[in-house]
Parts: structure tokens; sequence; C-alpha cells
């Protein structure tokens, strides 16, 4: 490598000439006298390259923040974080979620509240992934869009504050300890005041025995054991309550073959029982929708005795929607009343995620339309049970479990039924 070659490389980089020079008297210097070896100058030249080189990089550089455009921010650019139907958390139509039992400033004037409990079972299990199943049910129903033409109202936006307080962690392995448990869950949200500033349930407190208005809860069950500690809890507020049980079975029998202990006797079937010896309902109380097997007619009777008159499947093609709308609202009259609805009550070919499935149940759209007729009642509570997800296609069955909770809450809302609406386009009512 030449000399020559050497300085005219180091010309080709800026600011590099006084360099060159510097290395060409150097060398000058060394012919004279000096031994500058061939391996001197190329460490020499790679030093230089290096150090001009650096010191261009550097030259080019300036602060980050003086010229660098910030990138603009999703807040900025789209808006809030909204959830679509398919993502967010899991809470009851994407309403507020809080864990409501161990948040003791949580306040609501109604609670959806998930019992997952399914111990009680005698047939087929998983009722305990109910409130789950429900919940993912009503991913596409939202505060923002409640608003139903058959109810003409956006429970939601009627002044009550509704909230979802998350599932009772119930114990999976004793019964004694899970009953209690979801006693004492209910009672404590069931105790809370009332967040509206105003009486939001006037009859409320007319009704409680201490005169004071008390939120009103969903219960997401779980199987339909879950009512006898909802049913304890009730009644030290209300006193005895009138039940309308939407079911295929009576679930009034005194208990199962092989009963030998006091806690056996509790289970899914036979609640109701166990309900009256503790002075829980009232003499008032109905079934609708009723289509299981019995031992006989002794069944029947034992079912008055307990307190209930009922309706089966078959007298909707009999006597039609009105006329069972009538026979449950005389029946309950104007007592204290609970609704409790099995998912069962619906015929397993439009719901079939249930325990104990029985052919020939009514449709999802007439038990909607027979708790529309049923709205003014004085309903202190209402529950959805026997959603056992793991028997369910296509979710079918929990997104008819959420649609009928949205109408639980257009009930409590309700003074009196719906009644139809003249709106542009719609088949006026006397043409029907």
């Amino acid at each position: 490598m030449s000399f020559d070659f050497i300085c005219r490389t180091l010309s080709h980089f800026p600011d590099k000439n006084s360099l060159a020079s510097q290395i060409s008297s150097q060398h000058r210097s060394s012919s004279q006298g000096t031994n500058v070896t061939r391996m001197t100058l190329k460490r020499l030249l790679q030093f230089a390259i290096s150090a001009v080189s650096v010191k261009a990089v550097f030259a080019h550089q300036v602060p980050l923040g003086d010229t660098i455009e910030q990138p603009e921010t999703w807040l900025s650019k789209y808006g809030p974080q909204i959830d679509q139907p398919f993502s967010g958390p899991l809470a009851f139509s994407h309403m507020t979620y809080s864990r409501c039992l161990e948040d003791e400033s949580a306040q609501f004037d109604i609670a959806v509240l998930g019992m997952p409990f399914d111990t009680g079972t005698s047939y087929r299990p998983g009722a305990r992934f109910g409130p789950y199943a429900i919940r993912s049910g009503s991913r596409r129903q939202r505060e923002a869009r409640g608003y139903s033409l058959a109810w003409g109202n956006n429970p939601y936006e009627q002044g009550s504050k509704i909230i979802d307080c998350g599932d009772v962690p119930v114990i999976p392995f004793d019964n004694v300890l899970a009953m209690d448990q979801m006693e004492v869950a209910y009672s404590t949200l069931l105790n809370r005041p009332i967040a509206s500033s105003q009486s939001v349930w006037a009859k409320g407190a007319q009704l409680a025995k201490d005169g004071r208005e008390r939120p009103r809860i969903v219960s997401l069950g779980g199987d339909h054991t879950i009512v006898l500690p909802i049913l304890r809890a009730l009644n030290k507020v209300y006193g005895p309550v009138s039940v309308i049980h939407f079911d295929a079975h009576l679930d009034t029998w005194n208990g199962y073959p092989g009963t030998v202990t006091e806690q056996s006797r509790v289970t899914h079937g036979t609640f109701f029982y166990v309900a009256n010896e503790e002075g829980l309902v009232s003499n008032s109380s109905i079934h609708a929708g009723i289509r299981c097997k019995l031992v006989g007619l002794g069944d029947i009777e034992n079912d008055e005795s307990v307190g209930f008159h009922f309706i089966t499947s078959d007298d909707i093609d009999d006597h039609g929607v009105p006329a069972i709308i009538k026979r449950i609202r005389e029946r309950v009259g104007d007592t204290p009343v609970y609704l409790s609805l099995d998912i069962d009550v619906i015929d397993p070919g439009l719901a079939p995620a249930t325990g104990t499935p029985e052919a020939g149940g009514w449709t999802s759209r007439e038990v909607k339309r027979i708790i529309r007729g049923l709205a003014g009642l004085n309903f202190v509570g209402a529950d959805i049970v026997e959603v056992a997800p793991v028997y369910d296609h296509a979710e079918i069955t929990g997104t008819a479990a959420a649609d009928l909770v949205h109408d639980f809450l257009s009930m409590f809302m309700s003074q009196l039924p719906p009644t139809p609406h003249a709106l542009p386009g719609s088949w006026p009512r006397d043409e029907l």
C-alpha cells in the first residue's frame, strides 16, 4: 500500500484533510531518517478513519425532544377503550363489576350475584359454571343498548343503579358450609343501603319488617338448591314470601332414597319442602311449566301441603298465555313475591344445557311473554338456575338465560305489564 493511496483515501472523508496533511508531514520526516514501517501506516490509517467516522456521527446527532414528533396516543386518535361484544372483562351485560361482598362501600339498587353451587343435583352436574355461561351469553347486551320493544324501556335508564357483584366463593366440598356461605352473602347484600338518594321501589319499604327499603338481587345459579339459603335470608327481612316457580319439576319432594342425614335431605328437588318446614314460603305459591314424571298423585297432594298450586306445560295450549298470567297473579296477590326460574322450564330443544331435561317444555318466547305479564307484582328478588353449559350447543342456553335476566331487570322496574306501542311501521294491534 503506497503512502499516496492512504492520503487520497483520507481526503474522501469530511474534515479529514488536516489529518491527511499531518500524516503526509510525518511521512516526509520519516523518509529523511525516521523508519516508519508499512504496518505503522496501516494502523495509523485505521485509527484515523475510526476517529473521524465517530466524529461525523456525533456531529449529525440532535436531541430527541427537539425535532422528533411524538406518536399520537390511542385516546387522542380513537377515544375511550370500549369493550366490544366479544371482548372485555366478563361482567353481566358489560355493566359495572364489583366484589361487593368484600367491598363494603359498594352500593346498588339491584345486584346481579352468581352462586356457583351444584352439589345438590340428582342427575347431571355442571351448574356451578352457570354464572359464567349466563354472563357469557350476555356479552351482546349492554347498558347503552338495552331498550326492548317488548318492554318499552331500558332498565338501565330508569334511575336505578344496577351492578354485577361477582360470585359467592362457594365451597364445593361441604354442603352445610356452602349453604351458610350463600345465606350470609345474600343477607350481606340485602342489608346494604340502596344507592339512590330517592326511593326506587317504595313498596319495598312497606313490605319490609323494619320499614326500610332494600336492594333487590338477581341470582345466577347454580343448581336449584341455592333458593333455600336465599329464602332464609329473605325471611329475615320480609317474612314468608310467595314463590312463582318456573320449572319442569315440583321440587317439593321430602327426600330421595338413601337419605340418612339431615343435610342429605337438602337437594335441588327437596328444598321447597324444607323451606315450608322452616316457615319460609307462603301458602300462596305456584309452579308454572310442570311436566315431570311422578310417583303418583300423592306427589300432587304433598305439593299442595307445601303451599303450591301448579300450571302444567300443556295448559298453555288449553288456556293460552293470558289465562296463565291471570292465574299466577291471582294466586300470589299483593304478597311479597320471589320468582325462581329453572331453565328446564324451556324445552330442551331450545335450552339443552341443563341437568334434568324434560321434553315438551315451553318456548323461550312463551316464557318471556308470561314474565312481562307479571310486572307490577311485589318482587323482592329473582333467580335463574340449572344452566349447565357443558351440555350446551353454540351457547343457546346461556344466551336465552341472559335474555331472561334482562327481562327480570325490566320487570323490577315496571309498575304494570307493558302495553303494545303504536310505533311507525308496526302492525296495528286491532289488526291482529
